[in-house]
Formats: C-alpha cells, sequence, structure tokens
C-alpha cells in the first residue's frame, strides 16, 4: 500500500487503541461487539477539550467508515492467526457514506484563480502559478504534483503537442499525462526563472517545486498557497486541490471527452471511480435546460 494509506491505518490503530485503553479493555482479546460499536459512535460524536486538550470534532461518515474498516481488518487478522476466538468486529456495520458528488468550480473561476496567483515576479509567485496550472491541466493529486522531480517533466525540444508530464500515483502506479500549453508555459518559467533561486537556499534534490529552504514542498504547504490565491481571487466556495482534479475531469467531460480517456488520466482503477462525473455533468445538463428551454418549468 502507499505511505499515505499506511499513515491513515496507523493514526485509526492509534485512536482505536486510545479508545479501548480509557474504556479500561485490559487485553485485546477480550474486546466485544459492543466495544466496538461504541468506538464507531465515538467516532461520530464530539466532545468538549479538557484542560489543554482541544475539543474532539467528530468524524465524517467516510472517515468513520474508513477507519472501522481498519479495525475490522485487526479483528479478522487476530482471528485468523489464533489469538482470538471470535471476531468482535465482524457484525459492526460502517455508517452509511451516501453519494457526494465532487465540488468543481467552472472555467471562469479557475481561470481568476491562476491569474490570482501570478503577484509580481518572485520565486514563488512563479512556482505558485506553475503548481496551480500542472494541477488543473493534469488533474494530479496534490502527492502527485508535491512528488514530481524534474525527470518527470518533458524537454525543452519535445514539441508542445507532444508532451507528457509523469505522474507516480496510489499503489506506485506511474501514468502519462498530457500537459497544456499554458501548464508548459507557467513550469518553464519557473524552472527556469525562480526554481534555481529556491534551490540554492536548501537540499530540494531533483523536486520540480521547492519551498523557501529550497526543500520539497509538502501537500501542507499546497494547501496553505491554494487557500490565499483563492482568497485573492475572490472565490466564495472552499478550493482545496482536489477541486482542481474534480474541475479537470468535469470539464473534460463536458467537452465531450470520453469516460474511458478521463478514467486513465486521472489514474483511477476502475470507471466506476470515474462515472461519479458523470452525474455532475448530468445535473449541468438539468440546469441549463430549466434555464433555457421555454416550457421547461
Amino acid at each position: 500500500m502507499s505511505a499515505n494509506t499506511l499513515t491513515s491505518y496507523s493514526r485509526d490503530m492509534r485512536r482505536y487503541q486510545d479508545y479501548l485503553q480509557q474504556r479500561g479493555a485490559p487485553d485485546i482479546a477480550q474486546v466485544r461487539e459492543e466495544d466496538v460499536a461504541s468506538f464507531l459512535a465515538h467516532l461520530r460524536t464530539s466532545a468538549p477539550g479538557e484542560g489543554d486538550a482541544p475539543a474532539r470534532r467528530p468524524l465524517s461518515a467516510s472517515s468513520a467508515a474508513r477507519t472501522l474498516i481498519a479495525v475490522r481488518g485487526l479483528h479478522r487478522w487476530l482471528l485468523l492467526e489464533g489469538v482470538t476466538a471470535v471476531d468482535p468486529a465482524r457484525e459492526v456495520r460502517p455508517p452509511a457514506t451516501g453519494t457526494r458528488l465532487p465540488k468543481a468550480i467552472g472555467i471562469g473561476e479557475v481561470e481568476r484563480l491562476l491569474d490570482a496567483a501570478s503577484v509580481g515576479d518572485p520565486p514563488e509567485s512563479l512556482r505558485d502559478r506553475a503548481l496551480l496550472e500542472v494541477l488543473y491541466a493534469t488533474g494530479a493529486r496534490v502527492s502527485e504534483a508535491v512528488g514530481l522531480d524534474l525527470d518527470d517533466l518533458p524537454g525543452a525540444d519535445v514539441p508542445d503537442d507532444e508532451a507528457v508530464v509523469r505522474l507516480l500515483g496510489k499503489g506506485g502506479k506511474e501514468r502519462l499525462v498530457p500537459l497544456g500549453s499554458f501548464a508548459r508555459e507557467a513550469l518553464s518559467a519557473y524552472v527556469v526563472r525562480a526554481r534555481p533561486t529556491l534551490a540554492a537556499r536548501g537540499s530540494g534534490g531533483a523536486a520540480v517545486f521547492l519551498n523557501q529552504r529550497g526543500r520539497r514542498l509538502s501537500r501542507q504547504s499546497v494547501w496553505a498557497v491554494l487557500q490565499a490565491t483563492a482568497a485573492r481571487a475572490g472565490l466564495s466556495e472552499h478550493v482545496s486541490p482536489h477541486t482542481l482534479r474534480h474541475s479537470f475531469a468535469t470539464h473534460l467531460l463536458d467537452g465531450g471527452a470520453d469516460v474511458r480517456v478521463v478514467q486513465e488520466l486521472l489514474g483511477h482503477a476502475s470507471v466506476t471511480t470515474t462515472q461519479i462525473y458523470t452525474l455532475v455533468t448530468v445535473q449541468r445538463l438539468r440546469e441549463v435546460y430549466a434555464e433555457s428551454h421555454p416550457r421547461a418549468r
């Protein structure tokens, strides 16, 4: 599994361990079904902070479901290994998450966002513009964008219509995604005019996107860059790196792209994951029909 998945599961296990200790469970073999069910309820409720500890916020249904899946995997493994005689988590079902439509912003809003990334000509400004252009042009996950190395970019001698970027997705799976002329121009400006200045401040190695200390840019820093840029652009909706990924997919489908092509570009293992975007475009069709047809109302 990917490092991010392992980190999430480790966090889930620590949360479960802390809860069982607070509940006074003396041994994992003595955990009962009601303990697991109570843990799930615990995840979905809030609690005020005590002392210096912050208040606990309830997990969303999807986050609670993922945590419970990790817990069920643990108990199933303990049973198979003969550590326990029963599986107390087998009958505890995760909460229903429903179908959440991806949040995308319009093309005009994307353009405002990208324009707002260009503030003067400091290295950070050129980096931010290139970063956001790449996120929207390729539909990359934030981890894929910050993981880019210089060797993953097209060479200067490659024509624009053949330029691709190599992304390393979940499970270490590589894919090649076309790089549009706007993103390539922004990347070139950053790599030639700004990255050497940032690289001189630290040891970022071959990383494409560097922070002010010359190290590889973190996912948290990308969030901060995007939030500041969205505020300058005057965007009222919450914008995250995944918003640009959703917008990439939605705008492609709105433009007539085949869903299986979009699946490959996004790096989805199954087309079922990609098909949720078709619900977004159908909703857009309904809105246009309701606004435009004289007898739609």
